[in-house]
C-alpha cells in the first residue's frame, strides 16, 4: 500500500495533471502500473481517511493544542514507531514543522499503513503527505521537503 501512496504522491504532487480524476480512472492507471487492486483500494481509503482527519468534530482529540506536552505512546504505537521514528517526530515538532494536531494525524496515518514496523524514511514521507493535505501548512511542508531532500551534515536530534 505504501508504494501506491508514494506513486500517487510523486506523480500528482507537482503535476499539472488533474488531481481530482475519477476513482475508476485512477484505479485503472494504478493497475496498469502493476499494483494489486486490493492494495489500491486500501491506499485510496488511506487517503480518504487522511482527508477526513480535517473534520475536528469527528476527531475531537485533534482540537487539543497544548503549548507544550509530552506525547506518551501506546504499546501499539511504540511497536510500529521505533525509537528513531518517535525521536524524529519529537524533533520536527520542536522545530515547528508539525504541531500537536499534525503530529497526531501523522501517527494515525502511520498506524493505518498496517505495517508491523515503520522505517524513518517512510515516516518522513507520511509527514510530508499530511502537511500537503493540511491547509496553511505550506511553510512546514517546505521545511519538511528540505529535511527529506537535503543531506544532513550532522545529527538531527
Amino acid at each position: 500500500m505504501f508504494d501506491i501512496l508514494m506513486y500517487l504522491f510523486e506523480n500528482y504532487i507537482h503535476s499539472e495533471a488533474d488531481i481530482f480524476v475519477e476513482q475508476n480512472q485512477l484505479t485503472d492507471e494504478l493497475v496498469g502500473a502493476g499494483f494489486n487492486q486490493d492494495e489500491i483500494y486500501k491506499a485510496l481509503d488511506w487517503l480518504e481517511q487522511l482527508a477526513d482527519l480535517q473534520h475536528s468534530d469527528e476527531f475531537p482529540y485533534l482540537n487539543a493544542k497544548p503549548d507544550s506536552a509530552i506525547r506518551i505512546y501506546t504499546e501499539e504505537e511504540s511497536r510500529v514507531l521505533d525509537v528513531e521514528c518517535r525521536g524524529f517526530l519529537m524533533f520536527v515538532e520542536q522545530i515547528g514543522v508539525v504541531d500537536s494536531t499534525t503530529r497526531e494525524m501523522v501517527i494515525d496515518r502511520m498506524l493505518a499503513l498496517e505495517k508491523s514496523s515503520i522505517c524513518l524514511d517512510d515516516l518522513k514521507w507520511v509527514i510530508l503527505m499530511v502537511l500537503f493535505n493540511v491547509p496553511g501548512k505550506e511553510h512546514a511542508y517546505a521545511q519538511m521537503e528540505d529535511l527529506i531532500f537535503e543531506q544532513p551534515t550532522g545529527l538531527l536530534h
